[in-house]
């Protein structure tokens, strides 16, 4: 798989690069800020760009805000932003844009190389993979009125599960549930918020997502 790196922090993208050619994967490019980027994802067509948020030339959201660029110029590529920074607002419009193939991830909440590289190729394959504090933080955004509001404790526990990209087989089991059970939770969840259940399980999270932004007001 070929990969581009963006990071400003040397070490960091680096130590990243390491770990992913180790995997198997090619680093077509390490780039230190967005200059560049378009015009190397044109000439390099890579699969998946990971990206921190916070880059320079003003550290705020320069990351995210390509992130969301790359996502409407090239729908098929895979994205994952891996970033020490939770920014709700763009998060949301990253999230909930309809886009597959998406990501972000908390650097400090990675704790094995496998986890990230499992999370890159559900990216590449047009899944999702999206840190569980992220999920909150977006749930946790004030709403005018809150959707979420009729769902049942168990039904909130479910939909978070399937926020950060998990199937119902996966959710049964963390939840020592049944596949059946988790089901019928899904159709509860999905009747109440007034939502069409699509087929598959990165679907479900934008759907999700979407509606619950839909609702929001801004921080």
């Amino acid at each position: 798989m070929r990969l581009i790196l963006v990071d400003d922090a040397v070490l960091v993208r680096e130590g990243i690069a390491r770990l992913l050619a180790d995997a198997g994967h090619e680093i077509v490019a390490q780039l230190p800020d967005t200059t560049d980027l378009l015009s190397s994802v044109r000439r390099l067509r890579p699969n998946v760009v990971i990206l921190d948020v916070r880059l320079p030339p003003t550290y705020t959201v320069e990351g995210l805000r390509s992130a969301l660029q790359l996502k409407r110029d090239r729908p098929g590529l895979g994205v994952l932003v891996l970033s020490q920074h939770v920014e709700t607002r763009h998060a949301v419009d990253l999230l909930t844009a309809g886009h597959t193939g998406i990501g972000y991830l908390l650097k400090e909440r990675v704790t094995r190389p496998a986890e990230l590289v499992e999370a890159i190729d559900r990216v590449a394959g047009g899944g999702t993979a999206v840190d569980p504090e992220i999920v909150r933080t977006v749930l946790d955004t004030k709403r005018a009125s809150d959707p979420l509001a009729n769902l049942t404790n168990r039904e909130r526990d479910v939909l978070a599960l399937v926020a950060e990209g998990h199937s119902n087989d996966t959710i049964a089991a963390r939840l020592f549930l049944t596949t059946r059970t988790v089901e019928t939770h899904m159709a509860n969840i999905f009747h109440k918020l007034g939502l069409t259940v699509e087929g598959g399980t990165h679907r479900r999270v934008l759907a999700v997502l979407a509606h619950l932004r839909a609702r929001a007001t801004p921080d």
